[in-house]
C-alpha cells in the first residue's frame, strides 16, 4: 500500500515509499537529487526514514546514523526495515537499501541505524551556548545562478541545485569563483525550491545538501559520503533554514563535516557529522 505523504511537494513524491510487505518497501531513487550521477546522500537518509516512520510506532527521527556502501543510482530500490526495540518514548530500527543489477544481483546501498521518538512531547527546556551563524541577508547571497556560467559550473551539475533554493554566505563561496579561502566552512540559507516548509523528514536532507567544504580547502570533484549521523533536536518552524558546515581534520584522504541547521525563529533544530572521503588534487 501507498503511504501518505505530506503536502504534493517534489520532495514528497520523490521520497513516496509503497508497503509491499510487513517491513519491505519498495521505492523509486529520482534522478532529480543526483550529484555527479550519484544519488544524494541526504536525499537518501530521508528516504529511508519515511519507510523507518511507518515501520516504528514513534513518528519523528531522533538519530539517524546511515553507512553508504555503494553508490546508488536512478532507479528501482527496496527498502528492508526491522523494528529492534520498541519503549514507551522512543523505538530502534534498522534499515537497508538494495538496488539490482542488471542480472538480477542485489547490491546493498545504505545501512541505517535509527532512533525515533515525538518531537512534540520532548520538555520545552533548553540550555545551549551555541549561537545561530552569522550570515548575510538571503538577498545579499549568491545563489547558484550567480556562479560564472550558471548553474551547470557548479560542481556534481544541475539536478539537485535545481530542487533546492540555496544562497551562500560570501565569506564562504569563494570556490564558485576560483578563489576558495583556505577555511573548512561553507555557510548557507537553505529551502525547498518549490516552497515546501520544513519539517524533521526534510532536515535529514538538509544536513547533507550544501557544497562540501572541501570545495574552501581547494579541492575538487565528489565527496562521497562514508557515514553520517543526523541527530533532530526538535520540529523547525516554517520559513527558510541557516546551515552552517566546518571541518577541522582533513588526513590520509577523509575529512570530518559537521552541519548545524537552524530555523526562522533561531532554533537549532539539526545537528550531523559525517566522514567523507576527498580527491587530494586542487
Amino acid at each position: 500500500m501507498a503511504l501518505a505523504t505530506i503536502g504534493n511537494s517534489e520532495f514528497d513524491r520523490d521520497t513516496a515509499v509503497v508497503r509491499r510487505a510487513p517491513g519491505v518497501y519498495d521505492a523509486h531513487l529520482a534522478a532529480g537529487w543526483t550529484i555527479a550521477q550519484a544519488v544524494n546522500g541526504g536525499y537518501l537518509l530521508a528516504l529511508v526514514g519515511r519507510a523507518l516512520g511507518d515501520a516504528l510506532p514513534h513518528p519523528d527521527p531522533f538519530s539517524v546514523t546511515a553507512h553508504y556502501l555503494t553508490a546508488s543510482v536512478p532507479g528501482p530500490a527496496v527498502i528492508r526495515t526491522e523494528v529492534v526495540r520498541t519503549g514507551r518514548t522512543m523505538s530502534t530500527g534498522t534499515a537497508t537499501l538494495v538496488q539490482f543489477a542488471e542480472d538480477g544481483t542485489e547490491i546493498e546501498r545504505l545501512r541505517v541505524l535509527a532512533a525515533y521518538g515525538d518531537l512534540d512531547a520532548l520538555p520545552d527546556d533548553v540550555r545551549t551556548s551555541a549561537k545561530p551563524p552569522a550570515i548575510p541577508p538571503r538577498e545579499h547571497c549568491p545563489g547558484p545562478d550567480s556562479a560564472p556560467g550558471g548553474r551547470a559550473s557548479v560542481p556534481g551539475g544541475t539536478s539537485f541545485a535545481e530542487r533546492i533554493a540555496l544562497r551562500l554566505d560570501p565569506a564562504t563561496a569563494g570556490w564558485a569563483v576560483g578563489a576558495p579561502s583556505g577555511k573548512g566552512e561553507i555557510r548557507g540559507w537553505f529551502g525547498l525550491a518549490d516552497g515546501r516548509e520544513p519539517d524533521p523528514l526534510s532536515l535529514l536532507l538538509t544536513v547533507d545538501a550544501l557544497p562540501p567544504t572541501a570545495f574552501e580547502l581547494g579541492l575538487s570533484g565528489w565527496v562521497p559520503t562514508v557515514e553520517l549521523t543526523a541527530h533532530v533536536r526538535r520540529r523547525p518552524a516554517p520559513g527558510p533554514l541557516r546551515v552552517a558546515l566546518t571541518t577541522r581534520n582533513l588526513a590520509g584522504g577523509f575529512l570530518e563535516e559537521d552541519a548545524e541547521v537552524w530555523d526562522s525563529a533561531d532554533h537549532l533544530v539539526a545537528q550531523a557529522r559525517q566522514l567523507a572521503r576527498v580527491r587530494l588534487t586542487g
